[in-house]
Formats: structure tokens, sequence, C-alpha cells
């Protein structure tokens, strides 16, 4: 196995091995094989970028062979049938395991056994509490040491071991929910290709893709995706950088030129000579950055776990007090049995981490607690205008004629001369041309196209200029009555205007529309009814183009002629006012005010980039998930309030039970972890109604 060491530190190694190293089903497989290196204690692998993260002891050349010696061989011949780590399948096997174990233990082993194994576990809990002793901290970890020693001293072994085995149960579904989490946003970036087309000796062969090195040339076709960075060095062609750069329209490559892995080519054949193989390309940086991103915790999580450790403190006073009144040392171990700290430090991370898990079910990608607390919290939300309101798909919606022309002549001849240099404004002219059925032969001479203004070329001898006003009227001094103005303004009002004119004569215009959203007024306006009612629109359109979308979408207030960096000085100065920002962008250009805002998020068709930047993904192309996404913030932030009340009614009336005496310590530690775990529970189950199948 070919690979690349990202992570080198003694004990510790992660290295990838790029995307087609091996298959999401050969993951466990991988696991399987490393683990049977006695030196290796744990490992995790990962096929989005063929990461393999591995805990060793002993010598580091002894696991770098190991991992050298893994081939598609080994694996499809593995006797061992692995499932992966974060798959449902897993956490059903290892429930079973504990719960098995349990009944075993209970049921089959002679009592005395029975309890050296129950205190053989407590030693890693005990162990944990003394750690935090050591270092003069009195938290959750010593008290959940101090309930397990104490019922080991009072003889009862059973609490001890339902005690422990409710801490297992816990840390495993928080591990799993987070896992699956994980997996969704990474197989979403994943590359899909297998193989490719390798220019060698003149001529080409069909390769798998990771038999390709750095400096070979592939050859990629009209359809393809491209599978890796490199550099054009034959050929041309027009490619869809969207996933990378957010542009919705296609690039033109030729000689020299840099593509992206990721990126697909629409029309034409390029070779390119490979700069980065599958471990090195861009989305491979990407998914190694999720894949070793910490956890982003709530403030309200991390508030939970300081409370649990704050209390923990007044557990041991209330033990104590409870000692000295009653000199009753079996309802003083009552008292010590029930703490508030265990259930708030246990259900509020189960809450976060399945809301979590419950937003990828609705195809909205989260990546950490912290941000949707941050979208419950919000009171703003910005929205950038092409490609987040309106799908960046321009159409024509009126033709006005000024020459005697008919207004199918004046579309036939502005496609003609437009379809030599498709971007979004001609594709509108060219697709409403081919919708009616136009033909449009060929009637001019060479065309020359002026960037960013229009087209020239010439039609029956006459010079003939199609683009903007400024192009048409100020540079080939095209006169336009004030009737025409009048009469252009009237019927086009916010559309954007392409003229056409021949021989220094208006021949008649193109009024082109990019339409908003069909979900976009449905969405605000439930997002207003959600509780944010500042809703602000950033665009560089025209300040009539950004009037009129924002009249017909209920938005509350829109800036036009906004620069990228003019969107990023926006967002702060609304964080200085005190405001909490929501922004919503797709773009490379919107990543530097997805980066500044309280939590940001990127829409489905996003730039790799902006969902880099983005704290939260929408993976359907629907502006409907935002309401979604607030609605489930806030149920969650509700839950959690609720747990508290639930948590502090059921554990103070325990108290209260075993200080006098009409509980016993094991009665008393049964009722607390039983309703510690239905009150876990039910953080697990959903906030919202299940989405329903299409």
């Amino acid at each position: 196995m070919k690979y690349k060491i990202v992570y080198d530190k003694p004990g510790r190694l992660r290295i990838r091995a790029g995307s087609f190293a091996f298959e999401k089903e050969q993951e466990g497989a991988v696991v399987s094989f490393l683990l049977s290196e006695p030196s290796i204690s744990s490992a995790k692998a990962h096929f989005e970028n063929g990461s393999i993260l591995v805990i060793y002891k002993g010598s580091r050349e002894t696991v770098l062979e190991k991992i050298r010696s893994i081939t598609k061989e080994t694996l499809l011949t593995s006797a061992v049938t692995a499932v992966s780590a974060g798959s449902a399948d897993s956490l059903k096997s290892e429930l079973l395991t504990m719960v098995a174990k349990r009944i075993c233990h209970k049921l089959l082993f002679p009592v005395f056994l029975s309890r050296i194994l129950i205190v053989i576990r407590a030693l890693k809990f005990i162990r944990l509490g003394l750690r935090s002793l050591a270092k003069g901290k009195l938290t959750v970890e010593v008290l959940d040491a101090a309930s397990i020693t104490a019922s080991l001293l009072q003889g009862n072994y059973q609490t001890a071991g339902t005690i422990m085995f409710l801490l297992n149960l816990s840390s495993l579904l928080e591990d799993y929910t987070r896992a699956k989490t994980k997996e969704a946003l990474t197989e979403s970036l994943a590359l899909k290709t297998e193989k490719v087309w390798l220019e060698t000796e003149g001529t080409e062969v069909l390769v798998p893709i990771d038999e390709v090195n750095k400096g070979d040339i592939v050859k990629v076709q009209t359809g393809s995706l491209i599978p890796c960075d490199g550099e054009v060095v034959r050929g041309a062609a027009t490619v869809n950088e969207s996933s990378m750069t957010g542009e919705p329209l296609p690039q033109n490559k030729a000689e020299g030129s840099t593509v992206f892995a990721g990126t697909v080519i629409e029309n034409g054949c390029i070779s390119i000579r490979v700069r980065n193989i599958s471990q090195d390309t861009k989305i491979s940086h990407i998914i190694d950055l999720i894949d070793n991103s910490a956890n982003l915790k709530a403030e309200i999580q991390s508030k939970a776990e300081r409370l649990a450790d704050g209390i923990v403190p007044f557990s041991f006073a209330t033990f104590f007090a409870t000692l000295l009144l009653t000199r009753n040392v079996t309802r003083a171990v009552s008292v010590l049995m029930v703490d508030y700290s265990c259930a708030v430090k246990l259900s509020t991370p189960i809450a976060v981490i399945s809301a979590i898990r419950e937003a990828s079910v609705h195809n909205i990608t989260v990546k950490g607690g912290k941000f949707l607390e941050a979208i419950a919290d919000a009171d703003t939300l910005v929205f950038d205008k092409t490609g987040t309101l309106t799908n960046a798909q321009p159409v024509l919606t009126k033709i006005l004629s000024f020459n005697g022309k008919s207004e199918d002549e004046i579309l036939r001849i502005a496609a003609c001369i437009e379809e030599h240099f498709p971007h979004s404004m001609a594709n509108a002219i060219v697709n409403a041309s081919a919708d009616k059925g136009l033909i449009h032969n060929e009637m001019h001479t060479k065309v020359e196209y002026i960037v960013a203004h229009g087209i020239a070329t010439e039609i029956n001898g006459k010079r003939t200029v199609i683009g903007s006003y400024h192009f048409v009227c100020e540079d080939e001094n095209v006169v336009i009555t004030e009737e025409q103005k009048k009469k252009i303004s009237r019927e086009c009002g916010s559309d954007s205007v392409i003229y056409l004119a021949i021989g220094s004569e208006l021949e008649g215009v193109l009024c082109i529309e990019d339409p908003p959203r069909e979900d976009a007024a449905e969405t605000i306006a439930g997002l207003k009814k959600a509780g944010i009612n500042n809703i602000v629109m950033l665009t560089g359109d025209s300040k009539k183009a950004a009037a009129s979308i924002s009249e017909r979408l209920g938005i509350t207030e829109y800036h036009a002629g906004v620069l990228p960096e003019q969107k990023h000085e926006f967002v702060r100065k609304l964080k200085e006012s005190g405001k909490k920002v929501i922004m919503v962008g797709d773009g490379i250009n919107d990543a530097p005010a997805l980066a500044e805002a309280d939590v940001s998020v990127a829409m489905s068709d996003a730039s790799d980039i902006a969902k880099e930047t983005a704290d939260i993904t929408l993976c359907e192309a629907s502006l409907s998930e935002l309401i979604t996404l607030r609605k489930l913030s806030t149920k969650l932030i509700d839950r959690i309030s609720t747990n508290y009340s639930y948590i502090v009614a059921i554990n103070s009336s325990l108290i209260l039970l075993g200080a006098a005496g009409l509980i016993s310590p094991s009665l008393s530690a049964l009722l607390h972890n039983s309703s510690t775990m239905l009150i876990s529970a039910k953080s697990m189950t959903p906030l919202l109604k299940k989405k329903n199948k299409k």
C-alpha cells in the first residue's frame, strides 16, 4: 500500500493512502488485519480518503511495515468479516455483546467469580477518579469512582455492576452517533472514480486509479470526473468547477491550465499531467480536515459538563451531612448513590449528538453541536443572492423589437452570435431559441468577444454588436432614444438587459432574469415565523434587481453592488451591533463572510471552499431545510432544559428518600441509574417528525 504520513507522534500514527486504497466494505478488514499485529492496540480506517489511524506500543517501523504489507488480495482473502465501526450492525453487535456478558455473569458464573470480575472492571473507573484527584480536581469521574467503591464496600456488587454497565452503554451510544455524523459528511465529498485512461508509450490503457503516480499523463473526456489535480498538456475543454469555486459557468481549459480533482468536463477532451495523486488532492485535504477535527461542543453542552463537575462537591457534602446528622452509614450511602451530575453529563451530550445525527437524516450536515446552539440563538439571517436565493440559471423573459424585425428574428440573430461564447446570459438566449425551435444558420463573419462587455461581428456587411448598455451604447456609440429607454425600463423592470444593434441602430433588447428558487419565499416566511425576523440579502447585482427580489421574497433588508470583502465587513458590523448572525452562501466569494458569521450554512451545490468554511451544509437543493434546521435546534435547547427539570426533580426526591431511610442504597442506585438511563434514552428520540421518503 502506498501512503503518506500525516501525523506521527510516539504511540500514535496516522497515514493517508488516498480515496481508492480500499472500499468502504473493507474498512473493517483493514482494521482486523492491523490488529493482528500484537504491537498495535487499536486502529481506525476510513475509505473516503484512505485514512488509517493506529495506536501502538513498541516499534514504529513494525507498524509501518504492517501497513505497507496491506494489499487488495490480503483484504479479499481475510478470514474476518468486519463491519464498519460506525454502522448500525456494529452498534447492535456491541450492544448484544454487552447485554450477553452481563446476563452470563449473572446466570452462569459462580457468585465469587462474578464479584471478582466486577471488581476488576471497577478498577478502571477508580483509576480515573484517582487520576482526577491527583490533579486536584473533584470531577464526575471522582463521584463515579466513589459510588462504585461505596457499593463494593457495602457488598452491593450488583449495584456497582449496574452503574458501570450504564456508563459504558452511554459511551457506546455517543461514539456511534458521532461516527455516523462524520461518515455522512465525508462520504458526500469522496471521489467515486475507480479507473482512468493512462497515456503510455503512445497508447491509452485503462488502469485502476491507485496505480497512477505523480507525473503520469491521464486522458479525460466529455462527461467524466477529473480524478486528480494537475496541468493540461494537450487538448481543450470546458470544465464545470462549481464544486471547487461555486461559479456556475464552465471554465475554458487549454494547454497550461490547472485542473482539480472532483471537477467535471462538460465538453472536450484533455490530457492531464498528474500533480497531486488521490491522497494529496484538495478534496482529500478537506476530508482529512474533517476527519481530524476536534469535537465542537455546544456551549450548553460545555456548561452541562462544568455544572456536572461543579455539583460533585455538593453531592459529597450531602453525603457527609447525612452521615453527621443521622449517624447512619446506610442512609448516607443511599444519598451517595444519587447525584445530579451523572444524568446531566450523560443526557446533554447524547441529546446534542442525537440532534446532529437527526439533522443528517433530514439531509443537513452539522460539524459540531455548538453550531446547532448558534442556530437556535440567532436573530439575523444573511443570504447571498446568486446561487443561494436563486439557482444561478438565468432565463429569457421578454424580447423587445425596435426596428421592424419580429421577436423571433431578434432571438434568432442573438442566439446565432451568442452560441460561440457560452456564459450564463448567452445560455439563456440559446436555450430560449432552442425551446422555440428556431434555426439559426451562420449568417455572420468572424466574431470578436470583448470580455465582460459583449460580442461584435458583421452581418450583411453591417457591424453587429450584442451585450451590455455600456458596450453597445457607450463604446459602440449606438443611439437609444428617450422613448426606447422608457419602454425598456417599463417592460424589462428589474431584469438584466442585453442590447442588440445592427449598423449602429438598436434592433432590440432581450430581458433576462435569474429567478429565485421556488421555495425561497415560503422559506423566508417560515423563518420569520420561527423567530428570525431580520433577514438580509447581499448581492453584487443592481439595486433595481435586488429591490425586486427582496419585494417578491419578503426580505427585510437588502444591499446591492456588494463585493466579497464588503460582505465580510457587513457581517462583522452586524455582530458588533449585538446581532447573532447566520450567513448562507454558496461560492468562493462568500467564504470570508461565512467564516465571520456566528454560524454559517453552505448550499448543497456550493463550492468545496464554501463547504469547508461553513459550519453546516444543506445536502439538498432546498432552502426549506433552513426551517428544519431552526426547528431542530430550538427543540434541542428545549429538550435539554426539560431534562434539567426532570433530573432535579427525580434526584432531589431520591436524596430525600435515602436520607429519611425510606429506600436502601441498592434501591437508591437502581432508581437513580434507571432514571438517568430513561432520560438519556428519551434524549435519543427524534425531535422532529420523520422525513417522508420520496
